[in-house]
């Protein structure tokens, strides 16, 4: 299986541009995306044929569940696509498990410096989201998580995301407290957790504890949750900088509610990946006495 490493914001990805999935690509995803047995990655992600836009994008979290999207991913897609000549445009449109998206390339001198991604309009619809509870939008709410209250803010991209304001994101300790709230059984599809410190009223800056990843450098999808969430709570503008672990990306809520965001998607490497299928490398891990399931 050809493949090539892409990263936006450090936020990593093995990138494959195949005919179909391979058989059982939840435990391809677990073997490719593991950092010491595999490739290493925070996510696998196939670049399909599409009947209704011009390529279909299909990401798996290491975890080997199956994400409706990702913002650092689809524009690593975007940009490996045309540079590939798989597509010969600087506006593609990528279907996606949240809808179809729109990524415009940003050029200069003929390359790819950056990538802007229409993420459509934000989901503020609680039962939408979801999150159980009564009807109506989540802002500025109480959710207790093991004996302590969060205030939260939830907003979907296709995918959930749980925004919580601190006074110093770097006080807070993802690793414990990333988990519990994905797994808080207010959200029934588990969710994406994001930590933000206003910096300013056009600066965030954000931590991530990303559903099926655990931490991750940057999350797309994220940062533009923390950017409407910010705007919701009358913390910041509707332009904002947002800056992550991994780096920045450009987020605005523009007037015709669609939310754009732009950044960078660079090319590591190519290769190839030899395993010799998924239950040979399900049977290494059991000999090498770890779990098989991953994840978190």
């Amino acid at each position: 299986m050809r493949f090539t490493k892409m990263q936006g914001l450090g936020n990593d990805f093995v990138v494959v541009k195949a005919e179909k999935l391979p058989e059982e690509p939840e435990t391809v995803a677990r073997a490719v995306c593991d950092r010491h047995f595999g490739v290493g990655a925070d996510g696998l992600v196939f670049i399909l044929p599409s009947t209704v836009a011009d390529l279909e994008m299909r990401i798996f979290n290491p975890d080997g569940s199956e994400a409706e999207m990702c913002g650092n991913a689809i524009r690593c897609v975007a940009r490996l696509a045309y540079e590939t000549g798989l597509v010969k445009k600087e506006v593609l449109r990528v279907q996606t498990g949240a809808g179809i998206l729109v990524p415009r390339l940003c050029l200069a001198g003929g390359r790819v410096v950056a990538v802007e991604v229409d993420m459509g309009e934000p989901v503020l619809e609680r039962s939408l989201i979801p999150m159980a509870g009564p009807p109506g939008r989540v802002i500025d709410e109480p959710l207790l998580v093991a004996g302590k209250e969060f205030r939260v803010t939830a907003v979907s991209f296709g995918n959930p995301h749980c925004v919580i304001f601190v006074p110093d994101v770097n006080q807070v300790n993802l690793q414990e407290i990333g988990p519990q709230i994905e797994h808080h059984p207010v959200f029934p599809r588990r969710t994406n957790v994001e930590f933000v410190q206003v910096i300013s009223r056009e600066e965030l800056r954000v931590r991530v504890w990303e559903r099926g990843a655990g931490v991750t450098l940057a999350c797309g999808t994220g940062a533009c949750a923390a950017a409407v969430a910010g705007v919701l709570n009358g913390l910041s503008a509707r332009r904002v900088r947002v800056t992550l672990p991994g780096g920045e990306l450009s987020i605005s809520w523009a007037d015709d509610n669609h939310v754009y965001m732009t950044g960078p998607a660079v090319p590591v490497f190519t290769g190839e990946w030899l395993d010799e299928g998924p239950a040979e490398w399900e049977a290494t891990r059991t000999m090498n006495g770890k779990s098989s399931k991953g994840g978190s």
